[in-house]
């Protein structure tokens, strides 16, 4: 099996932007182009690193409330900012409309308790744009011009029940007669170290407005947690209209803007006084929200000297119904220069070799709509990047300036990760509600992103499995709230896509993933097969509330649950393993054994999987099985993702393989000849031209039988994809009772309707991309190599049969829908409101959302989720259905 039998390796080839300028300065390395980008979080509040509470309620400790007069102490938020690397300092815009309670520094939204489906943002921005190297972004914002509604937002959803939609901020009707200020940032690099931000402001409404618009420069508070080592502290100061910053790891920083910019200073300190009611004496004299407190009520809070460690440039404008302003303002480091002439041009020249990047990128004859959706998805994805800045000892010991936390807060979470020390640029599932990492969605993340920039996506999965991250005992860290919890292993399954999209020939990344992944692998085998006959546990395993029971908090006196899904990703890691050491012992033959024992150890998990309860022959799919304490075994029968994973399963290549490892060859011809029961799961076929293989778990035919009823529109397939729980439970749901309590499942298309486990995330119904994406990939496998001749109804009772591939094409089409007009004109994902799917100002600019209405495919819960939503870009690029 060498790289070039693999059918992957069709993928969207990667040279074709070889000879654009974007391209040119991604493989400039040395020159630094990365070194600012938009690396800060839309929402720092509410996050674990910044709650030092006894009870460990993240979003009670550090409120929005608080974030304007609080220092944070591991990294920053703010709006359409950009930071260096190291986020040593920061630039954003803050706004003030004349009758908001506060200045509008960062995007409002409710805490976790606060919504009636969780958290939730309560604002409309999108990321339009955006080039790996960040030498050009594009951001928008529509601002209110009446009171922004804090207290309505948060006093109505209060009301509001499970059962009830949440209320947005379209909603309370403050967007009506177009009453807001359309508000975009375009920022351009003129070199690596020289940073261009357009500030263009439009009056949307009837009438003539003034808005406050402060462009604002501030380091992080680096120096204020008593460690001897913390530096020199840095410092800004005015010099005429400009901003000069000196001093600190930053080095020489200068702003300058457009004329009429008046210079304001305060220090990125705690307002003390304010938050604690500590003496005026010992307060900061201008704190954090001296600029704030200035600009909204005209308070002497800002430093009349003109020197502190946050500054903004003021601008006040007032314009006419349909007027546009533009702002120019330049940030320079280690030179301080006069603004330069061709501003604009240079503005322009960075947009048009952004155009020319992705014309380069995207193939020809795709759709002008979908290129809409690829050219966003990626900028959403791009604009994702945030610096996270967390460790794990200091956390929990406390800083020497501050007493230590309370002692009962060790308890509550990551008390066993101490090693943990994250101080990188990482890609965030959604800046707003999800600004941390999480190891599965960031396989996604880097899938998607090797089309553009394989050499990020690469660092990434690598970054990952490095000592400050992988625990000493091969587990991977989960995310921020839980790094304990267990998500599914796709980082192999990752790192197989990213080396092909970069052209299939970077072996030594490929074996730097492979060598961690061993001691991952292990870990699996070791803690999540309890009964050590190759039937896997894990918990939720990302899945959230898709099951009956909670998964990941079943009592050991209750009994034990083997799972379908666990089950089956660990064949798909097997799998992926197995083809990564084929890959490599076609270069070093020291990786042929190890080849060897991931084919065997795949074969015995097939087989036990098939051969065990949890496969259904009458219903033809795949459950959870619990096994009671007392002996009994009860199938948890819910038609869900749970039992399709294991179609994943798989992995189809054509070619003879013997000439090239012969060894490996042999050795799988003799444990197949030993253990005949395994055979079922390893499949060849030959024909005249042509030879192919299909590892699998699920054999064609039951997929086949699978499929009957996954393609069933009152089952699991939607207008827009497959949904997390067949629509069959609307009427038939599933119960099961449990130490005397009853336990049930249904069909919920939307938001969860309950209190479960798992928060407001939602796998009872709506359409999820991830796992969609590896069903998609698993069919177009299965159609290649493995059952190219295999027929499916599609949709079932329609007397369409298809292949296998037309039916990947077919899903694939149905996800990228959503985001695509309707015959009504309207995307479905943002169907539920007509302003944003058919005024001129909003239609064009679309929401990422976390998943999607099982039957309408609304856009629900986080709404910039340019993490694995992303993957909408994957499919366009692979599509085969153009």
């Amino acid at each position: 099996m060498t790289d070039e039998e693999h059918p992957v390796d069709e993928e969207h080839p990667v040279d074709a932007r070889h000879s654009t300028a974007e391209q040119r300065r991604l493989d400039d390395e040395g020159a630094g182009w990365r070194d600012w980008g938009p690396y800060v979080a839309e929402r720092a509040w509410g996050s674990v690193r910044e709650d030092y509470s006894a009870d460990g309620d993240a979003w009670a400790s550090f409120t929005h409330d608080q974030a304007r007069s609080r220092t944070y102490r591991w990294n920053e938020d703010g709006m359409a900012a950009f930071s260096d690397l190291e986020q040593n300092w920061c630039l954003g815009l803050a706004l003030f409309n004349g009758v908001d309670p506060i200045l509008k520094e960062r995007m409002f939204g409710l805490a976790g308790p606060e919504g009636n489906h969780g958290e939730d943002v309560k604002e409309y921005w999108w990321y339009l744009d955006s080039t790996p190297t960040h030498a050009f972004n594009s951001w928008r914002y529509h601002y209110p011009q009446s009171p922004f509604p804090y207290d309505d937002l948060v006093a109505t959803n209060a009301k509001r029940g499970k059962l009830d939609p949440e209320y947005e901020l379209v909603d309370t009707g403050i967007f009506d007669e177009s009453r807001y200020w359309v508000v975009s940032v375009d920022y351009a690099k003129a070199g690596p170290h020289d940073l261009l931000m357009q500030i263009t402001v439009e009056n949307a409404g009837p009438d003539a407005r003034t808005l406050d618009v402060l462009p604002t420069l501030w380091y992080r508070n680096t120096w204020g947690w008593g460690y001897p080592d913390a530096g020199e502290k840095p410092q800004l100061h005015a010099e005429g209209d400009a901003v000069v910053g000196a001093g600190g790891a930053a080095g020489p920083l200068m702003l300058r803007g457009d004329a009429g910019g008046h210079p304001l200073f305060c220090d990125n300190e705690t307002n003390t006084a304010k938050l604690y009611g500590e003496s005026a004496a010992t307060s900061p004299h201008y704190p954090k929200d001296g600029i704030n407190d200035f600009i909204v009520s005209g308070a002497a809070t800002v430093n009349p000297e003109q020197t502190g460690t946050k500054a903004a440039l003021h601008y006040r404008v007032t314009l006419e119904p349909g007027e546009t302003r533009v702002i120019r303002v330049r940030l320079t480091g280690g030179v301080a220069d006069a603004r330069p002439t061709d501003f604009d041009e240079t503005v322009a020249t960075r947009r048009a070799e952004a155009d020319e990047f992705y014309a380069a990128v995207t193939p020809p004859g795709t759709p002008d709509d979908q290129v809409a959706v690829l050219r966003q998805a990626f900028a959403g994805l791009l604009w994702s990047k945030q610096f996270f800045h967390f460790n794990v000892q200091k956390w929990l010991d406390g800083d020497p300036a501050y007493p230590p936390p309370p002692p009962g807060r060790a308890d509550v979470r990551n008390t066993h990760w101490r090693h943990l020390d994250a101080h990188d640029v990482i890609l965030m599932p959604d800046p707003w509600e999800y600004p941390w990492f999480a190891a599965w969605d960031l396989a996604f993340h880097c899938v998607t992103l090797a089309h553009i920039d394989p050499g990020f996506a690469k660092g990434q999965l690598i970054l990952m499995l490095r000592e400050w991250y992988m625990h000493p005992s091969g587990q991977l860290p989960a995310y921020e709230w839980n790094f304990s919890d267990v998500n599914p292993p796709t980082h192999a399954w990752a790192a197989l896509h990213v080396f092909l999209l970069d052209g299939g020939t970077d072996y030594t990344f490929l074996a730097r993933i492979f060598h961690k992944l061993l001691m991952n692998f292990t870990w699996w085998t070791n803690n999540k097969d309890h009964g050590d006959n190759n039937l896997f546990q894990g918990g939720f395993m990302g899945l959230d509330n898709i099951a009956p029971l909670d998964r990941s908090k079943l009592p050991p006196e209750v009994g034990i649950l083997e799972q379908a899904d666990s089950t089956a990703w660990m064949a798909m890691y097997a799998l992926d393993l197995l083809n990564i050491s084929l890959r490599l012992a076609a270069h070093d033959r020291s990786y042929e054994d190890v080849a060897t024992k991931f084919i065997e150890h795949f074969l015995q998990i097939a087989s036990s999987a098939n051969a065990a309860s949890m496969w259904d022959d009458d219903d033809a799919f795949f459950y959870d099985v619990l096994h009671l304490a007392d002996g009994r075994d009860v199938p948890l029968k819910v038609r869900s993702l749970v039992g399709l994973v294991p179609v994943v399963a798989s992995l189809a290549f054509a070619g003879d393989g013997s000439a090239d490892l012969p060894e490996f060859d042999a050795r799988v011809a003799w444990y197949l000849n030993a253990h005949p029961e395994v055979r079922e799961s390893f499949h060849e076929r030959t024909s005249d031209d042509d030879q192919s293989y299909l590892l699998a778990l699920v054999s064609p035919e039951r997929l086949q039988r699978i499929l009957a009823k996954v393609f069933d529109e009152d089952g699991m397939l939607s207008r827009h994809g497959i949904r997390a729980i067949s629509a069959y439970h609307r009427t038939h749901p599933f119960s099961i009772e449990v130490e005397g309590v009853e336990a049930i499942v249904d069909y919920e298309p939307a938001e969860s309707t309950s209190g479960l486990f798992g928060g407001n995330s939602n796998w009872r119904g709506p359409v999820w991309f991830p796992l969609n994406v590896l069903l998609i990939e698993a069919l177009r496998g299965y159609g290649t190599s493995g059952a190219p001749d295999a027929r499916v109804e599609l949709p079932l009772a329609s007397g369409n049969f298809v292949t296998l591939t037309e039916a990947a094409d077919e899903l694939s089409s149905r996800l990228i829908s959503l985001f695509t007009p309707g015959a009504d004109g309207r995307r479905p994902a943002d169907a539920r409101y007509e302003l944003l799917s058919t005024d001129p100002r909003w239609a064009h600019n679309i929401f990422f959302y976390e998943y999607f209405d099982g039957d309408t495919g609304q856009g629900l819960g986080a709404s910039h989720q340019t993490g694995w939503t992303a993957l909408v870009a994957h499919l366009i690029l692979t599509s085969g259905s153009r």
